[in-house]
């Protein structure tokens, strides 16, 4: 398990300049080559990587932090890609995280197989970084825009929520007011009879 951070002494990219913050990915892969190529490649375009060589590892280290996005080879066998997204999601360890698979251009099946197992997204190999990159942050942006929805629409039935209880209050009140009312003039009648009374007997 590796995390990676690009040095403070760099410049920062053009492509780390698109975003308020930088984007938190886990990068699951077996080979540790490709995962020092993934993880060298994404910090200088303005990621926070993190490294993981199956799914259980890759658990461990969302324990500690959530990701924004979470890469994983089609090709680990330890625990299948299918099977880790599958226990990440279980584990709600990183509720919003988008999900995307990497396999080979011939590796089709594996890419349908991906796409119907929750993935957001299927990245051929080999990898075209600037592509992967673009794609990564609209997939990002998109959640963030969703999740802002599902916030927006949260508040919104929690305000609807609390007119209906207020609306439900100047209800009962209205009818203890009208309750009140009858009350006093049904008071006033029976007062107006007594002195109708008193002053037949005068």
């Amino acid at each position: 398990m590796q995390i990676f951070k690009r040095g403070e002494r760099n410049q920062p990219s053009r492509e780390s300049m698109r975003s308020d913050r930088r984007l938190r990915v886990l990068v699951i892969d077996e080979n540790s080559t490709a995962r020092s190529v993934i993880a060298r490649r994404l910090s200088h375009l303005g990621y926070d990587v993190a490294l993981a060589e199956n799914g259980f590892a890759a658990l461990g280290l969302l324990v500690t932090r959530p990701f924004d996005i979470v890469l994983i080879d089609m090709g680990v066998t330890l625990l299948s890609a299918v099977a880790t997204m599958d226990k990440i999601r279980e584990s709600g360890l990183s509720p919003h995280a988008c999900f995307v698979t990497i396999a080979g251009r011939l590796e089709r099946p594996l890419a349908v197989e991906a796409l119907e197992s929750g993935a957001a997204d299927h990245i051929a190999k080999p990898l075209d970084f600037d592509l992967l990159d673009a794609r990564l942050r609209h997939l990002c942006a998109k959640a963030e825009r969703m999740d802002a929805l599902s916030r927006h629409n949260a508040e919104l039935d929690a305000r609807i929520a609390r007119r209906a209880v207020e609306l439900g209050e100047t209800r009962e009140a209205l009818h203890e007011l009208q309750a009140d009312r009858a009350r006093l003039v049904s008071s006033i009648q029976a007062l107006n009879d007594e002195i109708a009374r008193l002053n037949g007997r005068a």
